[in-house]
């Protein structure tokens, strides 16, 4: 698992942020994107919508509970 952290611009509700996420959260959000047929910066807008805190540890929280989700399935 690639623990490099990669810092990438997105796009989220009309304005350009910064976001740090490891490689591998990066993989699993593309993932789950294209499963949900959503580009990752509407994703990362609908995760940034509902957030309590930092918007990487929310992306991080997002991917884990999903990945739990479909496991379970």
């Amino acid at each position: 698992m690639s623990q490099t952290v990669k810092k990438r611009s997105v796009e989220i509700a009309g304005h350009r942020t910064s976001l740090s996420l490891e490689e591998a959260f990066w993989r699993a959000l593309k993932r789950i994107a294209a499963r949900d047929g959503v580009s990752i910066n509407k994703l990362i807008e609908q995760i940034d919508r509902v957030r309590g805190g930092n918007l990487s540890s929310a992306v991080r929280i997002y991917v884990l509970e999903r990945l739990e989700a479909e496991a379970e399935s």
